[in-house]
């Protein structure tokens, strides 16, 4: 296991899969690290909704989303055709469901990252997810009733390596 400065250096968005699925204990793992992360008044209101990358309603996803950019459909989807994504669901009325959401993804993409798996944090379907076909998405997704969509991760074995962002700390961080 590497440290987390090592593996919060080399992690980056993985924008090509191999078809090998997850393994139980994998994906038990980055669900851990989404539910050991902390929320707001330790509230703990994410939902997790784990669906097979081939699920036909991924698709259906992605069309929705493209229509509603009056758009064509690309190449690959939102998810890269990663074999698993996972959808993350919160009270939408709680203040902070949108912190504790981004708090998760994280913390269960740097998870697979030291499982040596790639993941891509995916946003790009809010409005799919939010728009006229929301209840139909949040039915077969299982989304309970009292929770919306936030944010979701896509997750596999990388097909490519991509080299992490840089940054210029200068321009980026004042110290006050």
């Amino acid at each position: 296991m590497a440290g987390f400065k090592e593996v919060s250096a080399k992690r980056s968005s993985t924008r090509a899969y191999t078809a090998e699925k997850l393994t139980k204990e994998e994906l038990d793992s980055i669900l851990a690290a989404g539910l050991q992360a902390p929320s707001a008044t330790n509230r703990q209101e994410i939902r997790f909704s784990v669906l097979d990358g081939s699920d036909p309603v991924i698709e259906e996803l992605e069309q929705e989303k493209m229509r509603l950019r009056n758009a064509a459909r690309g190449e690959h989807n939102a998810f890269y055709e990663a074999p698993t994504v996972i959808f993350l669901s919160a009270e939408d009325d709680f203040r902070w469901s949108k912190v504790d959401a981004g708090i998760a993804v994280q913390s269960m993409s740097l998870a697979a990252e030291d499982l040596g798996l790639g993941s891509l944090i995916v946003g790009s379907v809010y409005d799919a997810m939010r728009g006229e076909k929301r209840e139909y998405f949040k039915e077969k997704m299982r989304i309970p009733a009292d929770r919306e969509f936030q944010i979701a991760l896509a997750v596999g074995h990388k097909a490519a390596e991509k080299e992490p962002h840089t940054y210029d700390t200068d321009k980026q961080v004042v110290i006050v």
